[in-house]
């Protein structure tokens, strides 16, 4: 049987999800999920509002049941699910009671392997279990740290022979891997649920599964390597990136002298005095390529920075500059095209003194900012992204990024932003 393709329906708004599921039927999805972030805020009614307007798709409710299983399965198949899940790591006895339930009320049992230490093992029990669905599930938060889902796939493609699940930031570009490395059914969710044209998004998805091609987007795809961090800090705004970071990692005040730039590069530090230039200056010789000058001059005149410090930048190649105090020859920074951020300007500068020192942890505002940190600014300001932290928060901003770009499209259809998302309904009381 050939590959099928399910859609992951992870909203917290009931009509936002069917609106996305009309869309994705349209384009080949075969099974609607109502995703367990749908469940936990509209409750079952989610799985029969998906029965009612799809009556010829197959409905899971991920449940994620942990215990009461017979309990939650046969509410789940009374509200319309075809296919229930539980967690695999739930006890052999939770999984025996909902594949006794599932057998009494006409619904498949499908046993999620997320959090499972070892998964072909646990796999084989749940199979003996009497599981009809196991599903290999890399889940958001790992893969905002660069995972991937199909090495696990084939380890339990090989030990068992049931029906095969695969969930796990799947696009146009890795769905044929999936049916490759041995899915019977391909989860996917934000590359369909967050796309502009969902009914565009699974058309490729899905011919890509039939065809065993690679569909190239620019979009929802996860990266952990630095060049991959990299590509995915410059698609994304500062804004995005405050939101991935809790709405926090904004260095205060600083702002950029030519509007329309947008820079991203790690850091290379520097701590210096009031209009001593010599430490900013000697720091340009520290700098690889794409990197990124982070001055600390105590957030006041005069300058430390000027026209000749960012023609020797150029001939390095670095990226940017960003001044926590002043910066002068702005005319001429602003026609050599290079990106600079600061908190002021001023004609002034002092004497190369040499105070200071170079890539050592400084501190702007209340904002630490180390050596490598990455320093992404554009016209809404300058934002730094822990070292430790990027492929993670880099990740996340383009979930942003994409989140946004299908709320635009909804805005665009004649809706406003508090209607799309029930504002009223989800403000704290």
């Amino acid at each position: 049987m050939a590959a099928r393709l399910q859609l992951a329906l992870d909203f917290v708004n009931l009509q936002q999800a069917l609106r996305v599921a009309r869309e994705a039927v349209e384009g080949g999805v075969e099974l609607l999920e109502a995703g367990t972030p749908l469940v936990k805020c509209e409750g079952l009614e989610a799985v029969r509002a998906l029965r009612r307007e799809f009556p010829k798709q197959s409905i899971v409710a991920d449940l994620k049941t942990m215990d009461a299983g017979r309990m939650e399965m046969e509410a789940a198949a009374k509200a319309g699910a075809t296919i229930a899940t539980v967690l695999g790591v739930a006890s052999d006895a939770t999984i025996r009671e909902c594949v006794e339930a599932g057998r009494n009320y006409g619904v498949q049992i499908q046993a999620d392997l997320i959090g499972v230490p070892d998964p072909a093992a646990r796999a084989r029990r749940l199979e003996e279990l009497g599981a009809s669905i196991v599903g290999v599930h890399c889940p958001i938060d790992e893969q905002m740290a660069g995972r991937d889902p199909f090495e696990r796939l084939r380890q339990v493609r090989e030990a068992v022979s049931v029906t095969l699940a695969v969930a796990g930031g799947i696009n146009s570009e890795t769905a044929a891997d999936a049916v490759a490395a041995g899915a019977d059914i391909v989860v996917v969710g934000g590359a369909i649920a967050k796309a502009e044209d969902a009914r565009a998004a699974a058309a490729a998805i899905r011919r890509a599964m039939v065809e065993g091609v690679r569909i190239e987007t620019a979009l929802f795809k996860r990266g952990g390597s630095e060049e991959r961090v990299r590509e995915l800090l410059r698609q994304v705004s500062t804004p995005n990136l405050s939101d991935a970071l809790h709405r926090s990692g904004e260095l205060p005040g600083l702002l950029p002298i030519s509007p329309g730039f947008h820079l991203a590069g790690p850091a290379v530090t520097v701590r210096t005095y009031p209009g001593d230039w010599a430490k900013p200056v000697e720091a340009i010789d520290h700098c690889r390529e794409g990197d990124v000058i982070v001055i600390d001059a105590g957030g006041v005149p005069p300058a430390v920075w000027g026209e000749l410090a960012t023609e020797s930048c150029l001939q390095r190649k670095v990226a940017g500059v960003v001044i926590h105090g002043a910066i002068r020859d702005v005319d001429s920074i602003r026609r050599l095209q290079f990106p600079a951020f600061a908190r002021h300007i001023t004609p002034t500068a002092w004497e190369p003194k040499g105070f200071g020192e170079i890539n050592q942890p400084i501190r702007i505002e209340n904002v630490e900012v180390a050596p490598g940190d990455w320093i992404v600014g554009d016209d809404s300001g300058v934002v730094r992204v822990p070292r430790s932290r990027a492929v993670e928060v880099a990740n996340r901003a383009m979930d942003v990024l994409e989140r946004e770009n299908r709320l635009r499209t909804e805005i665009r259809g004649a809706r406003t932003l508090s209607e799309i998302t029930e504002l009223l309904r989800w403000e704290r009381k």
